[in-house]
């Protein structure tokens, strides 16, 4: 199969590419970029793209597919059917499945689960302890070598501060990165929103922005005494960004992430008792809205992933104090991004791309994220202005618990082409 992609915008920061070009694919490899390309044949297919960016496939490195064991809220046939719809053609899942990615066999059914059923690439994330319990380290060798690509107990933090100390140690000799739920139960209290004006005038329990920012700072710190590298997941609130912009002055070894909905939306969504706007970390208010964007701006927060967190309706159609905490992100996170970032002059077009491509192919270590001749065709091709409306009836993912929900976006995919194979077609999953 040849493809011929002619006449799009292509943007690829990792080699500084921002123009008007033709893209060649040729066995599943970029073959040639560049001007007025032109291949003959009955087997090459030819894509116009003109008025479409065409960007290396979005990656995303936080995300719940949520098999094995959960597969009634989804799977992984039906989650990466989901990520290829909203353009990723990576994805990386994370470790609370039952049971947990703790060993080599769930690492491998993992593997081959997806090559049998998957849409994307898929790499999972080890579990930093046994049983994400806290208790004791998981075997972060054999993980390794199994191919997971970082390790985490998201949806769990590390409390004690001497595992986390020991699990950087490992992992950093290993070359894997350290993914960290920066969460303090005890302050956290068993609150289920943002602790403020709205969980007040809701008579919900609230969350503290200091259960974050603790665990925020005491991770960075152990990582600076280890001079280990250290990645802060799902950050939402304007002192963790403080914190780790601090931080990276000083030269700790720290990166992190935030989420498209903590850029986009304040506590304000929970009111009326939605359980689609409950989520872990929770919803912030409008100052920590303004310093996520300021991060993102100066370069503070690197990456922006989905924390793609699916369940049954029936775990959300419940009182809030019952609710499941987590959203679903895959088919709206690049929409969000344009419309909330770049359409409000926030970022360029190119920086929004490389905090969805080359920032977590870095981070995670993979040779992924960029157009480079040679490369493993994974790309997004995408009308950067088409609006239109959320419908979370058309979800490829079995859940539906967005917020997101008949909101006006902005950033339409129409390809998503991954190892040179065409997955979705004029927005239409193959």
């Amino acid at each position: 199969m040849r493809i011929l992609i002619k006449g799009g915008h292509v943007i690829d920061p990792k080699n500084s590419i921002d123009e008007i070009l033709d893209v060649y694919i040729e066995d599943g490899v970029i073959s040639e970029i560049g001007k007025d390309l032109e291949y003959g044949g009955l087997d090459t297919e030819v894509i116009d793209a003109k008025g479409m960016v065409v960007s290396p496939g979005l990656i995303d490195m936080h995300c719940h597919l949520r098999d094995p064991g959960f597969e009634y809220k989804e799977d992984i046939e039906s989650g990466t059917k989901s990520a290829a719809k909203g353009g990723f053609t990576t994805i990386a899942c994370m470790p609370n499945t039952n049971p947990p990615i703790d060993n080599k066999a769930v690492v491998e059914y993992i593997f081959s689960k997806a090559k049998d059923a998957g849409y994307v690439n898929v790499f999972p994330i080890g579990a930093i302890t046994k049983g994400l319990k806290g208790e004791e380290l998981s075997d972060i060798g054999e993980l390794k070598f199994a191919g997971v690509v970082g390790i985490s107990d998201d949806g769990n933090p590390v409390s004690c501060a001497h595992l986390m100390k020991n699990a950087l140690k490992y992992a950093n000799m290993f070359d894997l990165a350290v993914i960290s739920h920066c969460e303090d139960l005890d302050l956290a209290g068993g609150g289920v929103m943002n602790e403020g004006l709205m969980s007040t005038y809701l008579g919900l329990k609230g969350i503290t922005k200091a259960a974050e920012e603790v665990m925020v700072a005491r991770d960075i710190i152990i990582a600076e005494h280890e001079n280990a590298k250290i990645h802060i997941a799902h950050v939402s609130t304007k002192g963790s960004v403080e914190l780790v912009r601090q931080a990276k002055r000083r030269g700790v070894m720290v990166t992190c992430e935030t989420c498209p909905h903590y850029f986009s939306l304040t506590e304000d969504m929970v009111d009326g008792y939605n359980t689609n706007a409950k989520m872990n970390p929770p919803l912030r208010e409008v100052e920590d809205v303004n310093a996520i964007i300021e991060g993102l701006k100066d370069g503070t927060i690197d990456v922006i992933a989905t924390d793609h967190a699916p369940h049954h309706i029936d775990e959300k159609n419940v009182e809030f104090d019952k609710a499941k905490c987590g959203i679903v992100g895959f088919e709206t996170a690049l929409a969000v991004g344009i419309t909330y970032l770049v359409g409000k002059g926030h970022l360029t077009l190119s920086e929004l791309i490389k905090k969805m491509t080359v920032n977590p192919a870095n981070i995670l270590g993979l040779n992924k994220g960029s157009l480079a001749i040679g490369a493993k065709a994974d790309i997004t091709i995408f009308d950067p202005d088409e609006e239109y409306v959320v419908d979370v009836n058309q979800f490829m993912s079995k859940g539906k618990n967005s917020p997101y929900h008949n909101f006006k976006l902005k950033g339409k995919v129409y390809y998503t082409i991954v190892n040179g194979k065409i997955v979705v077609r004029d927005s239409m999953l193959m």
